[in-house]
Order: structure tokens, then C-alpha cells, then sequence
């Protein structure tokens, strides 16, 4: 679709393979986003605040962030972004592989825009990255779009 709007897309995960399934998904679906990758909670704190070497980074319209991550977990990066008036309006979609209610109730009430376990199954990967994709690009209006 020559008229798709292209949005920028912050991956917060720390496993090169999920990393490299986001990346096939993007490839696979014909996503023309672009997809910038940092693999744990202070590098993305960085990222969005453009520190150090993240001073040109992109601010991302759309952050998937898995909640187990290295230095700081996804928890307290969701909660350091919905506190700061410069990251708050940025959704964030959970991208995880934890099922446990409490990281649900707790991401949903730290304010993040939604909750999805992460299939195991390449082709069930992709279709949830195909659809958080449509649904960011093509049916919500995001901030400043």
C-alpha cells in the first residue's frame, strides 16, 4: 500500500532470537516500519531519551517491550515512561513471554496500551506482529500523526 504511513518502532527486548523473529515478521508482513532495537531497560530509557549514544535516535511512535530485560526490567522502564510528560502519550504494547496475571494487572495499571504473550510458534509470531502492526499503523490515530 503505497499510502501507508510509516511509524517508528522501538523493540525493548534482550533474546537475539525474538529479535530476529520481530525482524522476519516485519520482513514477512511487508512492514515498512522502521524498527530500532535495544536490549534492555536503560539502553531504552536512553534511547527514548536521547542520551549518550542514542543522542539521534528516533522518538519511536509505537514501544514493544518484554517486561524480562537486563539492568532494568520492562516494569520499571513502562513505569519511568507513563511518568515523564515527554514519553507518556508513546503507546507501549507489552511483548512477552510471561503469562502470569501479575504482570498483566501490573503492566495494565503502570498504563500500558495492551498485553500480549508472545506465541512460541514462528508462524503464530508473526501473525500478532502482523496484528499490533495494523492495528498501530491503520486503525488508531497515534500522537502528532
Amino acid at each position: 500500500m503505497p499510502d501507508q504511513k510509516v511509524i517508528e518502532v522501538l523493540l525493548v527486548e534482550d533474546d537475539p532470537g525474538d529479535v530476529l523473529m520481530t525482524r522476519e515478521a516485519f520482513e514477512h508482513n511487508k512492514v515498512r516500519n522502521r524498527l530500532s532495537v535495544v536490549a534492555d531497560g536503560v539502553s531504552a530509557l536512553q534511547f527514548l531519551r536521547k542520551e549518550g549514544e542514542h543522542a539521534d535516535a528516533p522518538t519511536p511512535d509505537l514501544v514493544l517491550l518484554d517486561l524480562n530485560l537486563p539492568r532494568m526490567d520492562g516494569r520499571e522502564v513502562l513505569e519511568a515512561m507513563k511518568s515523564d510528560e515527554a514519553m507518556r502519550s508513546i503507546p507501549v504494547v507489552v511483548l512477552t513471554t510471561s503469562e502470569a496475571e501479575e504482570d498483566v494487572v501490573r503492566s495494565y495499571s503502570l498504563h500500558a496500551n495492551a498485553y500480549v504473550t508472545k506465541p512460541v510458534d514462528f508462524d503464530r509470531f508473526i501473525d500478532v506482529v502482523r496484528q499490533i502492526d495494523e492495528f498501530f499503523v491503520e486503525v488508531v490515530r497515534l500522537p502528532g500523526r
